[in-house]
Order: C-alpha cells, then sequence, then structure tokens
C-alpha cells in the first residue's frame, strides 16, 4: 500500500471514529453523529452590530462568541437562539456581555443569522437582574397551541437568576421575570438558579411541552439537578421534601465522568420508555475519570419514571459525548466543553446543538 492511499484509510478511520456517539442503553436518545469534517455551525463576528437600548450606543454583540444554543422548528426550518457575547475588554468568563441571536437554517447545518439579537436587556421591569451581565443560556419549547417559551439565565453579575419568557413568533418576547419569584415569598429570588429544561413529547411529529399528571415539570439547575412544576409554564413550584428543601434528582458521582457536577441539557423527552434526561456532565479528576481531566464537561442521559418525574430509573456510565475535535477544546474554556442545549426533531432525525469551549455552536445528528 502506497503513503497516500495509507493515510487516507487512517484519516477514514479517524473521521468515523470521531463521528459515532456512544449508545451504552437502549432507552437513550441516538445514536449521535458528527458530520463528515464536522466544523462549527455557528461562530462570533465581530461586525455585526446594533444600537443597544441600555447605552444607546452600538454594541459589537457577538464580537466574542455565540455559543450554548437552544433549537425548535418552525415550518420547514430550524430555528436556533444562541448566546452571544460582547467582549468587553479582557474580562474572564462570566464579565463579558450576553444577548440572544437567533438563526435559521433550512438543512440544519448552514445557518443564516438574523442581523440584530432577538432577546436582550432592556428598559423594562427585568432590567434590575439583566444588566450589565445580559441574558444567558437559553432552552426553547413551544406548546401544542402554538406558543413558545423560554427559559434562560438573567445575569446582573450578583446572582443568576432562571427565567422565563413567551412569544407567539419568537421576535416579539413577553418577559415574565424569575420563575421562582412568587414561591414562599420569594425564598429562592436571591439565590443561584439557571439552566431550565421543560419536558417535551413528540405528538404528531412535532415536540410539545407534556404534561404529566396534570403539570408541566422542569428540571434544572447546578450542580445538582432539581425539579420543578407548573400549570401555566409561568409560575413554578420547585420539588421540596418534607423538610421544605429542594430536592436534588440528579446528583455528581465520584468515580464517574459527572464527578463534579450535572447540569440540565436541553428539554427533556417523555419516551415510552421514561423521560430522556440529557444532561451536562463535569469531571473532577481527582475524584473522577482520569482521562478526561479537570472541569471538562461532556454529555449523559438519565432516565426517569414517566409518571413520578423525580424517580430516577437509570443512568449512563459513559459519557455520549465528549470534546475531541479542536472547535471543542479551544477558545474561552480551553479545557473542553459538548455543552447541550437544543434538541429538536427534524425531517426524520434528532439534532442536538451545542456549544463548544463557550465559543462556539456544534451540532450532531441521529440517521434518518
Amino acid at each position: 500500500m502506497g503513503n497516500k492511499a495509507f493515510f487516507y484509510l487512517i484519516s477514514i478511520c479517524i473521521a468515523t471514529t470521531l463521528a459515532a456517539q456512544t449508545k451504552e442503553k437502549q432507552w437513550m436518545l441516538g445514536q449521535f453523529e458528527r458530520p463528515v469534517n464536522a466544523q462549527p455551525v455557528l461562530q462570533s463576528d465581530s461586525t455585526s452590530y446594533f444600537v443597544d437600548p441600555m447605552t444607546q450606543k452600538e454594541a459589537h454583540w457577538e464580537s466574542m462568541a455565540t455559543f450554548n444554543p437552544a433549537a425548535i422548528v418552525k415550518g420547514d426550518s430550524i430555528y436556533v437562539l444562541y448566546r452571544a457575547e460582547e467582549k468587553l475588554g479582557e474580562k474572564e468568563i462570566g464579565g463579558h456581555r450576553s444577548r440572544i441571536g437567533m438563526a435559521i437554517s433550512a438543512d440544519g447545518s448552514h445557518f443564516t443569522k438574523r442581523p440584530e439579537p432577538i432577546f436582550y436587556p432592556n428598559n423594562d421591569d427585568q432590567k434590575e437582574n439583566e444588566w450589565p451581565g445580559g441574558v444567558e443560556d437559553p432552552r426553547i419549547v413551544q406548546t401544542e397551541t402554538g406558543l413558545y417559551v423560554l427559559t434562560y439565565t438573567q445575569w446582573n453579575r450578583k446572582v443568576p437568576k432562571l427565567a422565563v419568557a413567551t412569544s407567539k413568533d419568537l421576535v416579539h418576547w413577553d418577559k415574565h421575570g424569575p420563575v421562582f419569584k412568587n414561591h414562599r415569598n420569594g425564598l429562592y429570588l436571591e439565590r443561584e438558579t439557571k439552566s431550565g429544561a421543560i419536558v417535551t413529547e413528540l405528538k404528531n411529529g412535532k415536540l410539545v411541552a407534556a404534561k404529566i399528571n396534570g403539570s408541566y415539570w422542569m428540571y434544572y439547575g447546578v450542580p445538582h439537578i432539581w425539579l420543578a412544576h407548573s400549570t401555566d409554564l409561568i409560575h413554578w413550584t420547585p420539588l421540596e421534601t418534607h423538610e421544605d428543601k429542594l430536592a436534588p434528582v440528579l446528583s455528581p458521582r465520584p468515580g464517574y465522568f459527572d464527578s463534579w457536577l450535572v447540569e440540565a441539557g436541553p428539554p427533556p423527552i417523555l419516551t415510552d420508555k421514561g423521560i430522556v434526561v440529557l444532561y451536562n456532565a463535569g469531571n473532577s479528576q481527582a475524584v473522577g475519570v482520569k482521562d478526561l481531566g479537570n472541569r471538562v464537561y461532556t454529555g449523559g442521559q438519565a432516565l426517569f419514571d414517566a409518571n413520578e418525574p423525580w424517580k430516577l430509573l437509570d443512568r449512563t456510565d459513559q459519557p455520549f459525548i465528549k470534546p475531541e475535535l479542536p472547535f471543542e477544546k479551544s477558545g474561552q474554556y480551553k479545557d473542553g466543553t459538548t455543552f447541550l442545549e437544543g434538541l429538536v426533531w427534524f425531517k426524520g432525525a434528532w439534532y442536538l446543538y451545542y456549544g463548544t469551549a463557550d465559543s462556539m455552536v456544534g451540532v450532531v445528528t441521529t440517521q434518518k
């Protein structure tokens, strides 16, 4: 075999290895695969700008990074709502300013961005929660009546707060504020909350928010994953023990890839096996997996009971996706991330969108 043929064969083997994602258990979603010669589908742009209503100045709103995406299907296209960071000097992670942009694709891989953000801090009743840090890390679902429900993190550089907003067209939004603002006289209002993933189900080929025993359910939080329920998708009640304390439903595990933290991923899916929760997992090398390194974010899956969403039935022992490609291990977060936030069913396949190293957006899909 000549050198050219040998290296061609090796490159094909490597591409195949990187494309395949592990399917460890039969109830899992997947098997997910990277596209051949995978590249980020969204990247930062230092030239795009809009007039920020808070400062009345031009803001280069996606000059630092575009990452941590939500996704939804509308008509014959996928709409990705991504966190866009404006570069503010040389500040560390969390010190820039975030807004949410939107990109549209007819094939799930090639996107056209809207020129301005569709969701951002404004002179409204939420500015004290959203300024100066911005709005971060969206997840999105749709109701059977067509209403879009966005969960996101409000970041005032003091306390991150999980909040909700609704829209009929993905462009004009009504902000409803922190999800737990009315619970027990605001007990959790000044406590860190984030990463709200509302349970969905596939109906007539479309993902919609699911009701279980008359309520909607949302997995949320980090470093544990907690659970909340709602009758209207706006006002939420966290699941608490008889001692009036939050009850974690998924926790880190020493000895595994999720030894440091677990964090809710994209909206979970109610299946005939139970509720499948895709979650983000952080590794602590000292008590976790040695060859993953410290603070590396991978992806796991957990299965919960369809009638008792707090009841854990099973979880993966290995990550089904992890940082492997250069763009997944370079950027703001150099330890590497495949941070899962957007999941859609599109033209007979699952499309899973994830943030890479707090810098770009990638995608993996299942076979059609």
